[in-house]
């Protein structure tokens, strides 16, 4: 059953990743705001869960959802691939918009969330690997922007939204991260640039998360985590709250290498997805908006 707060409602967002964690929970706060949505996801493993999540929020919100199965920096004429980020645009405009249709096929938000990390020391860093990283994090957005471009609100009503999932690490200098931070370093100058590019037609504005409770997080080595417990330490919002936080949640607080504090929840980043969608965020763009809970400031 739909809210009835829905000031999305009518919309149409592309989400990449959008089958699980961070990319799930965004599919679900902007569906109950009444957007329509493309779940994209990558591997056949994958699908299920895209499907059941798509169907549950058809049902419980009364929007419509296309789960597009894509490599989102593949290339565009490989099967393999799915087509890539182009194979995505057509999926969407073929069902959202098929022959015969009178309504134009608009995409009015894209989230850029797909993204992998590989973390190596440097003298451990493969072609392989940095090669990949750059593919999915820099290279897949700017080919679905590029793809989604002719498909935004029309110049001069700035009503489009782009966020693209960045993170601290672009910041922070961690052990290890040589790769992906510089890959989210890359995304978030590509925001600034994208900023004035499609100023007319939609803002763009990046991200940047800290830990985040889920598969990516629960895979950092224990050299990562102690070298991050300083931050997490410090971090405002990082502390858990008993009675309002999961038990286990306080309780897995009280391991010396969590620095005394919790990751956050991909809901509570979603949450500040979903408030640069609305037209209410319509005077800010270009920027990287904090979704640390103050662990950069």
């Amino acid at each position: 059953m739909a809210t009835s707060y829905q000031p999305l409602a009518g919309k149409l967002a592309v989400i990449t990743g959008a089958s699980r964690g961070i990319g799930e929970a965004i599919a679900r706060n902007l569906a109950a705001k009444g957007c329509n949505l493309v779940i994209n996801y990558t591997s056949a493993s994958s699908k299920s869960l895209a499907e059941a999540l798509g169907a549950e929020l058809a049902a419980a919100h009364g929007i419509r959802a296309l789960c597009v199965q894509a490599d989102v920096g593949g290339e565009p004429g490989d099967p393999a691939a799915g087509g890539g980020a182009a194979g995505i645009i057509a999926l969407a405009k073929a069902f959202f918009s098929p022959d015969g249709s009178t309504t134009p096929f608009q995409i009015d938000i894209l989230v850029n969330n797909a993204g992998i990390a590989l973390n190596d020391r440097i003298e451990d860093v493969n072609y392989k690997d940095f090669a990949e990283t750059y593919r999915v994090n820099v290279l897949g957005p700017l080919r679905l922007v590029q793809a989604a471009k002719p498909f935004l609100p029309a110049a001069g009503t700035r009503t489009g939204r782009i966020v693209n999932l960045s993170s601290v690490s672009s910041a922070a200098g961690f052990v290890g991260q040589s790769v992906y931070g510089g890959s989210k370093a890359a995304l978030e100058a590509m925001t600034r640039t994208w900023a004035r590019e499609l100023s007319e037609h939609a803002t763009v504005n990046a991200i940047n998360p800290g830990p985040v409770a889920g598969p990516m997080y629960a895979s950092n080595t224990t050299e990562f985590l102690n070298d991050i417990k300083g931050l997490i330490d410090r971090t405002p919002l990082m502390r858990p709250r008993a009675g309002v936080d999961a038990d286990d949640v306080v309780e897995a607080t009280r391991d010396p290498l969590s620095g005394g504090g919790r990751p956050a929840y991909p809901a509570e980043i979603a949450g500040i997805v979903g408030m640069l969608c609305l037209p209410d965020s319509a005077w800010c763009t270009g920027q990287v908006v904090c979704a640390n809970g103050g662990m950069f400031m």
